[in-house]
């Protein structure tokens, strides 16, 4: 095996979570008398965290910097009561985690996505199959930030060099990179293939069976 931990991102990676994000965010404006927006929209949007989510959806329909902590506090509240809306394993990632599993490799998810939601999706939908995961919390910086990408290693007791980040965003390149760590890209998510290329992706995958191939790999 090429890694004995890979890290995950979660939206767009391993969850595809575009349909409950935007009726999450779409029920927060419509609470504050505020336009809905399209999920095409939605998608561009995510990556940085909810506190950006919600800020760009708001100055995409032109609302007062004043109303963002009460769309910002109905939205988190609405998403931790129904973040599984919508949302489901994108084709061939429960195969990946459990070849990866079969084969004695750890699998985790650090991602941006508030902890609680993350958590109740991580485990709903793998079960243990990710030993752990990471969601936002006060008080420690959002990705590309690789503080929990640190943390994940140390409690899983692997080194740099055996780690690997795998997401589908800009802000994962950077993660695995700030980490130290190697990383590698999926195109099937919330980001194209050029887009990826434009931000440094080296590896792209499109498809987990291929991936799980190489993870395989010596």
């Amino acid at each position: 095996m090429r890694y004995k931990l890979v890290i995950f991102d979660l939206d767009g990676t391993v969850l595809n979570t575009l349909g409950g994000l935007t009726y999450a965010v779409n029920n927060a404006l419509a609470m504050n008398d505020l336009p809905e927006i399209s999920e095409s929209k939605v998608k561009a949007m995510i990556g940085n965290g909810t506190r950006k989510l919600i800020e760009r959806a708001l100055n995409d329909v032109g609302a007062d910097e004043g109303m963002f902590d009460k769309v910002f506090a109905d939205y988190k509240e609405f998403y931790a009561k129904n973040c599984s809306h919508e949302t489901f394993p994108y084709d061939g990632i429960m195969t990946l985690l459990e070849g990866l599993n079969s084969r004695g490799v750890k699998c985790a998810v650090v991602t941006n996505k508030p902890d609680l939601p993350a958590k109740i999706l991580i485990s709903k939908n793998f079960g243990e199959l990710i030993c752990e995961t990471h969601g936002n919390v006060p008080d420690v910086p959002v990705k590309p930030d690789p503080t929990f990408v640190y943390k994940t290693m140390e409690n899983v007791g692997v080194k740099p060099s055996d780690a690997v980040y795998i997401g589908d965003s800009d802000v994962d390149i950077r993660t695995g990179r700030n980490a130290g760590i190697d990383f590698i890209s999926v195109d099937w998510g919330f980001r194209t293939r050029e887009f990826l290329i434009q931000n440094g992706a080296g590896l792209i995958f499109s498809d987990p069976a291929k991936l799980l191939e190489y993870l395989s790999g010596d």
